[in-house]
């Protein structure tokens, strides 16, 4: 096209614009401003419409992420449920097997003769073992494992395994008087009942 076309073509633009303006002023003068503003509101009805559709999209996109991000918060909070859960469980295995252990050193150092009766030779051994009880239960109370007090107390089947009753006049019927094998807790969960003996 000739830059004398694109010069006539811009002014039959304008002249369109300002025929247009100029038909709304006609209008606007002759007291008719519904029939001039048809053309907007018509714009405006179908900018309103475009926008509520678009408030819709937004409202689903928030409801979606929302949702999402429920989701994935109790993911995070299963995972480290099970984290947890899998942590205790395994410090509960560990401390089972350390438990006989600990019964082995307690029932050596029952078995121990009195001072006088040891030799200057053995008695560094014996030390040495009455160390190794120490940090165990040291190690033990760090982890939160506790003794189950059995003797003089009531039989409790939460916390106590009776393997035998004997006469025992001098205190009441179910009262433990001698511990067998120390129970132990992890926490408040016991992870092995104290084998007891009681009064019948």
């Amino acid at each position: 096209m000739t830059k004398k076309a694109d010069e006539h073509q811009e002014e039959v633009f304008d002249m369109g614009d300002l025929l247009d303006m100029t038909a709304l002023e006609g209008e606007l003068s002759q007291g008719n401003p519904s029939r001039a503003a048809e053309p907007f509101n018509a714009r405006i009805a179908e900018l309103q419409a475009e926008l509520e559709e678009q408030k819709e999209q937004v409202n689903k996109y928030r409801d979606e992420v929302l949702r999402r991000a429920a989701d994935f918060e109790n993911f995070r909070r299963q995972k480290e449920r099970e984290a947890m859960m899998a942590s205790s469980r395994s410090l509960e295995n560990i401390i089972r097997e350390l438990l006989p252990v600990i019964d082995d050193i307690k029932r050596l150092l029952q078995h121990v003769p009195g001072n006088s009766e040891l030799s200057s030779e053995a008695r560094p051994y014996i030390e040495g073992v009455e160390l190794v009880k120490k940090n165990l239960e040291k190690w033990f109370a760090e982890k939160g494992v506790s003794a189950i007090e059995s003797i003089g107390a009531k039989l409790d089947v939460d916390f106590h395994e009776a393997i035998s009753q004997v006469d025992y006049p001098e205190v009441e019927p179910e009262t433990i008087i001698e511990e067998y094998q120390t129970g132990y807790l992890l926490g408040e969960k016991v992870i092995r009942h104290a084998k007891v003996i009681v009064a019948r």
